[in-house]
């Protein structure tokens, strides 16, 4: 099958959305979590997170256009701060429910299910369910003019994690955490890692790596 750009265009606006949003593979499955000046909190669930750089710790997300009321980008912008929690096979019911358009009145914390945690000086609600979280500031915003979507770019300030779940080189086993991916608008997916790589070399074969990063 052979689809292209004219074929694209006259595909029911749905269909077109599930198509091109599923081109692009697996994605991390994220929970947003923010608050407002007001105490007014919201959570989002949000496949777009991805890794900028180490030194210093980022990360980035796209927001769609902001033509609509988007609680999660406005308490961004309004509190400098937000929480990133990552999402496991025992919530991902609850946390697919957060995309649902709730009032801003109404918490997605309460409305699926999920519990809100706090750890000072950090104002913004982690999710207590989640084994993986971290908090950032905003650092920079960008508005694309392709399409108008945004993005949001912070600092990790912050990283809540089970002891266990980081290797001596700092590898970071997700799998170990019940971590899900998602693919296309709905589909959620455990994984099964295959392999630890060694780092490629010109002149050198590959190996493989157990847990710890050490040949075997």
């Amino acid at each position: 099958m052979i689809i292209n750009k004219q074929h694209l265009e006259t595909y029911d606006t749905r269909y077109r959305a599930q198509l091109i949003n599923s081109l692009s593979g697996f994605k991390s499955a994220n929970l947003i979590g923010t608050i407002n000046e007001a105490g007014q909190t919201n959570l989002s669930i949000v496949s777009s997170v991805f890794h900028i750089g180490a030194t210093p710790p980022l990360v980035g997300m796209i927001f769609r256009p902001h033509s609509v009321p988007r609680h999660t980008l406005e308490n961004i912008f309004e509190m400098k701060t937000y929480t990133i929690n990552q999402v496991s096979s025992q919530i991902y019911r609850g946390a697919h429910q957060t995309s649902a358009r709730y009032d801003r009145a109404i918490s997605e914390f309460a409305a699926a299910g999920l519990t809100e945690e706090y750890h000072d000086p950090i104002p913004a609600p982690f999710v207590k369910e989640s084994r993986l979280k971290y908090s950032l500031d905003l650092r920079e915003h960008q508005i694309l003019s392709i399409n108008d979507t945004e993005l949001v770019i912070g600092e990790i300030t912050n990283i809540i994690i089970d002891d266990d779940a980081i290797k001596q080189d700092g590898y970071v086993d997700i799998e170990s955490l019940a971590t899900i991916a998602v693919s296309g608008l709905d589909s959620y997916h455990v994984t099964k890692r295959i392999s630890r790589l060694s780092y490629a070399k010109p002149d050198k074969a590959i190996e493989n790596l157990d847990i710890d990063g050490h040949p075997k």
